[in-house]
């Protein structure tokens, strides 16, 4: 996907999650306040434009946290342009996502 290429709203919201430190589904849920049948579709045509790229965590951690295992996220080189030229589209995109190491503070 081109730099220039324009996203939508709701996949920039999801970009500047990841960007943020909110790393998984629900936690890109949790901060955006987007619900899981806009946000998990989003993050797949994300995926499969090269913007995000996945990975899943071991099952011996997932076990240990008595959870199911996560999928954790991250941006790509691609996706780290693609948002600034987002946040040039949507100016108050940058800030609407607090960092989540700020939260940890808390």
């Amino acid at each position: 996907m081109p730099v220039e290429a324009k996203l939508s709203h709701t996949a920039a919201m999801v970009l500047e999650a990841l960007h943020g430190g909110y790393v998984y589904g629900f936690s890109v849920m949790e901060v955006t306040g987007l619900p899981s049948g806009t946000v998990y579709p989003a993050m797949r045509r994300l995926e499969r434009d090269g913007l995000i790229a996945s990975k899943w965590e071991q099952q011996s951690v997932a076990d240990a946290a008595q959870r199911p295992p996560r999928k954790y996220y991250r941006l790509t080189r691609s996706g780290r342009l693609t948002l600034d030229a987002a946040r040039r589209r949507y100016p108050l995109l940058e800030g609407m996502i607090p960092q989540a190491q700020e939260l940890e503070r808390a």
